[in-house]
């Protein structure tokens, strides 16, 4: 059984951050990695070691596998977690850490080689007896062929890239007429975003909910389910607003789904955590969608509801140790939610929104968790994904975590750059959220800039109230001379 004394953490921001923190705990020294636009960044601060990978681009610092891997046995390096994104999910990544003899915190390259491609999951999982959305079996490229099992399966149906991920290689075909150009340029974005232009046609369901399975194995071969989240608040097929458990998901539904899960892991021999994406139908059958063979930037509400610490336990199974616990062992606790706060503008389609953040405060209070990876001050580079932070809170019930999570939106002070809080507290609050009666066309039927017209800072609403009360005695000071008139020297102390 492998110890680990000293970890690399391939990543940067929050992630990095996170991992660290629970190494720190575990008595494990810590090398983080960074870019030249990184070099100040907290992550970089909080290890014990820290090593420049080179410039900015991600093509130059952290995908830069021969050059983690040097470091690593330069500084005696034992193992490397990959947190998620960069070279979480590259196999080729996996197996070279493996021959140089380090620790990769993650499953096997075969695990991972099988799951990154979706046609490939699907074959390995098909004798499990999984429920998967009707499709093709294996990539298309005779126009004619696609097109006619498009017909047999039903339109909709969705042409998708084999290799993607994050909504890229993804076209909706609604008719046969526009069916050709669609697959075209399915298979252009797949070549350009992946390097692979292998396609497959699946049947669209209309009105999707996007429900995952957290799971946990070991190399001993013990694998659990650590229950579902509910991700299907998203925009541009990328999650904004998480929670666990889901709203619509029953005791018999959950077991279900653990149970496919556990199947889904099984058919690759998987160890580590990982995770089992379902598509849900508006009457509640549930399809395999795909595996992420990695940590999910959503773990810590499942963290929440379970009381466990997922990177420990990824570490301790990196060892080669046994879980710490069984399925019977697991129970939910209360209801989490996570919002993404990215530097976005949602009033102008989602844009990134870069520059510095003048203002940065965190919401504090029971129940609220922060992952971030800034401080005030800090410049948001335009080279990375433009997320700032993750906002957790959790509470007894659903409508408890809402309420925390209210709260701390109003409590987060960030200024200098536009951010997703307006459109987070505008989804939370809305009917549809309220009730669990949603899917992932929510951002389609409910949003538009106009909503958060009227949506106002903490600080604007009180120097708004600052004005009205000064209105207000100047108006009552003109009918009575004798009152006293507020003044701006005095509106701090008059804040409402």
């Amino acid at each position: 059984m492998a110890k680990i004394s000293k970890l690399l953490v391939a990543n940067r921001g929050e992630i990095a951050l996170r991992i660290m923190r629970t190494a720190h705990e575990m008595g494990i020294a810590t090398v983080a990695v960074y870019s030249e636009a990184d070099r100040l960044s907290p992550h970089v601060k909080f290890a014990d070691e820290a090593v420049c990978l080179g410039p900015a681009p991600s093509n130059q610092s952290y995908l830069v596998a021969d050059k983690i891997i040097e470091a690593c046995l330069r500084l005696q390096v034992d193992a490397i977690h990959p947190g998620y994104g960069f070279l979480s999910e590259n196999a080729s990544f996996a197996r070279k850490v493996k021959e140089a003899g380090i620790i990769f915190v993650g499953p096997s390259p075969q695990a991972i080689e099988i799951m990154g491609s979706k046609l490939a999951a699907k074959q390995a999982v098909s004798s499990y007896n999984i429920p998967l959305v009707p499709g093709t079996e294996e990539s298309i490229s005779d126009v004619e062929f696609a097109k006619a099992k498009a017909k047999e399966i039903g339109y909709p149906i969705m042409i998708k890239a084999s290799a993607g991920g994050g909504g890229k290689g993804m076209r909706i075909v609604n008719s046969e007429e526009e069916f050709e150009e669609q697959m075209k340029r399915a298979v252009s974005e797949a070549i350009s975003s992946f390097g692979d232009g292998a396609v497959f046609i699946e049947k669209c369901i209309t009105s999707p909910r996007h429900i995952e399975i957290q799971i946990l194995g070991d190399q001993h071969q013990n694998l659990v389910y650590l229950f579902e989240r509910e991700c299907s608040i998203q925009r541009r097929h990328q999650k904004v607003i998480e929670e666990a458990p889901s709203a619509v998901v029953n005791p018999v539904m959950r077991k279900a789904m653990g149970e496919a899960a556990i199947g889904v892991a099984k058919a690759c021999n998987y160890y580590g955590a990982g995770t089992v994406e379902f598509i849900v139908d508006e009457h509640l059958n549930f399809y395999f969608l795909e595996m992420n063979t990695r940590l999910q930037v959503e773990h810590p509400v499942t963290e929440m509801i379970t009381g466990k610490d997922l990177v420990r336990e990824q570490l301790w199974i990196a060892e080669g140790k046994p879980l710490s616990f069984t399925q019977e062992d697991l129970h939910l606790h209360g209801h989490a939610i996570e919002i993404r706060v990215y530097a976005e503008d949602p009033k102008n389609n989602f844009l990134p929104d870069i520059g510095k953040l003048h203002t940065y405060q965190r919401p504090q209070g029971p129940g609220i968790r922060v992952d971030d990876g800034f401080e005030e001050g800090m410049e948001i580079p335009i080279y990375y994904d433009p997320m700032i932070a993750k906002l957790i809170a959790h509470g007894a019930t659903r409508q408890e975590a809402i309420d925390r999570m209210i709260r701390a939106i109003d409590d987060y002070r960030i200024t200098g750059i536009q951010t997703t809080l307006d459109f987070c507290r505008f989804a939370l609050t809305h009917q549809a959220f309220q009730s669990g009666n949603f899917d992932t066309k929510f951002v389609e039927r409910y949003f538009s800039p106009e909503v958060l017209e009227s949506v106002f800072t903490q600080e604007e609403k009180q120097l708004l109230a600052a004005l009205a009360v000064e209105f207000f005695e100047k108006e009552d000071a003109k009918r009575n001379p004798k009152i006293p008139i507020a003044t701006s020297t005095n509106w701090p102390n008059r804040l409402i």
